[in-house]
């Protein structure tokens, strides 16, 4: 339900009224009730809402979603579920996965803290994915990034044991304080085998964006950590 508060005290995005395209709309309008989840206070039930028990991987912030509907078609073995504020991103990836007939993929409309804080169940998820986040990168404003201590723990709560927090960004500072801060939460060990950031998994596609990036000659760092406590 879009009209729901919940406030805290900084949020981590700030939603913009982007203008949805005809098909984005009619994509919303039409799929909503077949691959949508409705924020609400009431738990999920991961199994009863993809009709099956299976690995269950939470991606935060997906955008206009074209690498998380590739993985999720990718990974016909895995549940996805995706979490995105802004409208436009969400009419897409429903049109694309009603395209594809994916029946492993669902998606939220609402802020994801609040969403993990209310409606996921505590050692449920396999693997959490933030690819991207905003890096906010004026200094006044880095108080809004998403990975911070309280955060860190939140996810911790939530995932199982082994499970993964994946995070990936362009803005080099952004990386720098992701791993540290990930470095000194408790409860998780760092995946790479150098103590620093992994190489792109293969399962992360690159995005069109990253790759004109690369071609500019702008770094990606991906950093993999797993809980262990």
């Amino acid at each position: 339900m879009d009209n729901i508060e919940h406030p805290r005290s900084i949020k981590s995005f700030v939603v913009r009224s982007g203008r949805m395209t005809p098909g984005q709309e009619k994509a919303y309008e039409t799929l909503w009730a077949l691959y949508g989840v409705e924020a609400d206070e009431q738990m999920l039930d991961f199994e009863h809402l993809f009709g099956r028990q299976a690995p269950v991987i939470l991606e935060i912030g997906f955008g206009m979603g074209d690498s998380l509907l590739e993985i999720a078609a990718s990974h016909p073995e895995n549940n996805y579920l995706g979490i995105e504020v802004h409208k436009p991103g969400v009419g897409r990836l429903l049109a694309n996965i009603s395209e594809q007939s994916l029946t492993n993929l669902k998606l939220m409309k609402f802020d994801a803290v609040e969403v993990l804080k209310k409606q996921v169940q505590d050692n449920s998820l396999n693997a959490v994915y933030l690819f991207f986040p905003d890096p906010w990168h004026k200094t006044r404003h880095q108080k809004r990034r998403i990975v911070q201590d309280d955060f860190i723990q939140l996810l911790r709560s939530k995932l199982l044991i082994c499970g993964q927090f994946h995070m990936a960004t362009d803005w080099e500072h952004y990386a720098r304080q992701m791993l540290r801060t990930m470095k000194k939460a408790p409860g998780f060990n760092n995946c790479a085998a150098d103590g620093e950031y992994i190489p792109r998994p293969e399962y992360r596609p690159i995005t069109k964006f990253e790759r004109r990036g690369e071609r500019l000659g702008h770094g990606v760092w991906d950093i993999l950590f797993e809980k262990i406590s």
